[in-house]
């Protein structure tokens, strides 16, 4: 019996895109008439047909959404998907999970399956991995098979779809800006690498306020973290290169709880010696000790935004959707992390 075929497996054999393979495929004249050739013949022998199913997606009502999350420990995409399902099933609607692990092929298998025509539309979160490798085709292809999508958190500029985000970049000014009303002079920011979008508008946003207050940038102070090696290790430098600093922004509370552990180790206390401010406001900076200081990025209201975005466009005729990018603000929690001065919003 010959193998199931689909594009991926045909652009993998050729070694070219998907979108050349679907070019080809239709006859389009961009291809050279040698590759659409040999192109329609591999897919003729081994009897690959369009998924007319995600093709006429629009035309079905499977009263069924897709959700696409790199990981479900972290309590932020618990609470997307609380405001997801709560709207979803508001409207009569089903809501159907799916995990990344933060795997670009694991991603790439549940957009498959997702578009093979049992959801209306999908949301979804772009895991680490594919950031990394900085492919997007699959996300493309569904676009070009007209299945609604909608992405949340960690999103793609260049893919033509809604988008709902949160203001990293606000939220972290809005943090860094409170440890320098505290009187920090000296913060550090432990951040994501560079793919990672949602750390590089953290990162922006404490730059801009050090700019703003006239406080100086000191690369050795600035700690990319990499998930697959120790953290606790990684954050050592900051208490071994002899400039520790008085204050700490993290772009997740992850990296924050981690550090309150380390500082422990260290000797020094939390928040008389230094203080630390996380990002997104979840159980976990609840219930650390002490309890830390973070930017809420209210999960569940971008979760509600992104279901009412993606329903908007399954219910909608046109033939061209307008999409649309709403911004979710983003606001200070105060807890034990930080030292108790006159705190104002910004």
């Amino acid at each position: 019996m010959k193998q199931k075929i689909t594009l991926k497996k045909i652009a993998k054999e050729f070694g070219v895109s998907i979108s050349t393979v679907s070019k080809a495929l239709k006859d389009s004249h961009e291809i050279s008439t040698e590759l659409k050739d040999r192109i329609q013949a591999f897919a003729k022998y081994y009897h690959y047909k369009p998924n007319s199913l995600a093709l006429n997606l629009r035309n079905q009502n499977t009263k069924t959404i897709g959700v696409i999350i790199p990981e479900i420990v972290h309590h932020f995409f618990t609470t997307v998907i609380t405001g997801i399902e709560k709207l979803a099933n508001d409207k009569g609607y089903n809501v159907m999970i799916c995990l990344s692990n933060e795997s670009y092929e694991k991603e790439v298998l549940n957009l498959e399956m997702l578009a093979s025509g049992v959801v209306d539309g999908i949301i979804a979160s772009v895991a680490k991995e594919t950031e990394e490798k900085d492919d997007y085709t699959h996300f493309t292809e569904l676009i070009n098979n007209g299945i609604p999508l909608v992405m949340f958190d960690r999103v793609v500029d260049e893919i033509p779809c809604s988008k709902v985000i949160a203001d990293d970049k606000g939220g972290a000014i809005l943090a860094t800006e409170q440890l320098i009303k505290n009187g920090c002079t000296n913060i550090a920011l432990l951040t994501t690498p560079d793919y990672v979008t949602v750390g590089n508008d953290r990162r922006e946003g404490y730059l801009k306020a050090l700019e703003d207050n006239k406080l100086e940038v000191k690369p050795e102070l600035i700690i990319k973290i990499d998930d697959k090696l120790p953290i606790e290790e990684q954050l050592s430098v900051l208490f071994e290169s002899g400039n520790v600093p008085d204050g700490i922004f993290a772009v997740n509370e992850i990296y924050a709880a981690t550090f309150l552990k380390v500082a422990g180790k260290y000797g020094y206390k939390i928040p008389d010696d230094i203080e630390v401010i996380g990002f997104t406001d979840g159980l976990i900076s609840e219930f650390t000790t002490p309890s830390l200081t973070t930017v809420a990025q209210h999960g569940r209201t971008m979760g509600r935004k992104s279901c009412e975005l993606l329903l908007d466009e399954i219910d909608s005729q046109d033939t061209v959707y307008q999409h649309k990018t709403n911004l979710i603000k983003t606001d200070l929690t105060v807890r034990d992390s930080t030292k108790k001065v006159q705190f104002q919003k910004l």
